[in-house]
């Protein structure tokens, strides 16, 4: 059996490099090894304080801020054992990198962290390939979609870079394959997002009640009755270009969440084997001002399929 390491209560002070972060990230950098599910369990809970008061997972921390972190236990101790193979590939995979900061190209099908039945996601690879620095993500990519992830590499630069996505300063922009047509080359939606629960599944949707959430939609393509588009990113929402696609009635292709039972069943059978959805550019300042661009093109398997309906 796996030996088990315990963490006894603590209650840590925010400092100023971690001023920005979000709670979840914030717990999952200081209990190396504890399962994600725990840690979403344990705040969802109320085991997890900031200031004495309850908290999500998404909360943002303020420099001075007291966080209560109690008990948690790894599912074993050490790192996680990542394959050689992963190393290489995730080396490969890089953008970007400078003192401060990086932008790796996250495969489709890796998970950002661990946990779900995984010993390691990206985020623990990267610690492992850079062991001399403070690492950890600035924002996150579900895990079947690919594409640019951005992560610091030192306190200084997560708090900054922390600071432009707390303003909206980051340029995400994204490529999809939207089931269905744009009304105009240009459609821009505002629609605030809300969370729900459906057969026990966290599930979002437009909600009149929910957060601000803006997309634009840029036609690049028809492709049958398809259309190839790039998503920008206004606000960064849970699932957002996902649920503003189906809000338009052109779900993405691939998307087993949002997209009806019928038209999941008409792309299987079209054999695409994953959500359609790219992280293909991202734009950032660097800790000097400067604006730096990272983008990466579309992977083959994705360019293949869209070229399957033309």
């Amino acid at each position: 059996m796996a030996k088990k390491a315990t963490f006894g209560v603590s209650h840590v002070e925010v400092t100023q490099d971690r001023e920005g972060q979000r709670l979840d990230n914030f717990l999952m950098a200081r209990l190396k090894g504890v399962p994600r599910s725990v840690i979403y369990r344990i705040i969802r809970t109320g085991q997890v304080r900031i200031n004495g008061g309850r908290s999500k997972p998404a909360s943002r921390l303020e420099y001075g801020d007291i966080v209560r972190v109690p008990p948690a236990s790894t599912r074993r101790a050490g790192a996680a054992d990542i394959p050689p193979r992963v190393l290489q590939l995730l080396s490969q995979s890089i953008i970007f990198e400078d003192s401060n900061i990086m932008v790796i190209n996250k495969p489709a099908g890796m998970a950002v962290h661990g946990g779900s039945g995984l010993s390691w996601g990206v985020i623990d690879v990267v610690r492992q390939m850079r062991a001399d620095h403070s690492v950890d993500l600035v924002h996150r990519l579900d895990r079947e979609t690919s594409g640019c992830l951005l992560i610091a590499l030192d306190g200084d630069a997560l708090r900054n870079l922390n600071e432009q996505v707390k303003n909206n300063e980051l340029d995400k922009r994204y490529l999809c394959l939207m089931d269905g047509q744009l009304a105009e080359a240009v459609v821009e939606v505002d629609a605030p997002i809300g969370k729900s629960d459906r057969a026990g599944e966290r599930y979002m949707r437009v909600d009149h009640e929910g957060k601000s959430a803006q997309t634009t939609f840029r036609l690049l393509q028809e492709c049958g009755p398809c259309n190839f588009v790039e998503a920008q990113l206004h606000t960064g929402r849970t699932h957002q270009i996902r649920v503003h696609a189906a809000h338009l009635g052109a779900p993405l292709v691939g998307d087993r969440k949002y997209a009806t039972a019928a038209r999941q069943k008409h792309w299987k059978e079209k054999a695409i084997k994953r959500l359609f959805l790219h992280a293909h550019q991202l734009t950032f300042k660097t800790l000097n001002g400067d604006q730096q661009m990272a983008s990466s093109q579309i992977p083959a398997d994705l360019k293949n399929f869209m070229d399957t309906l033309l």
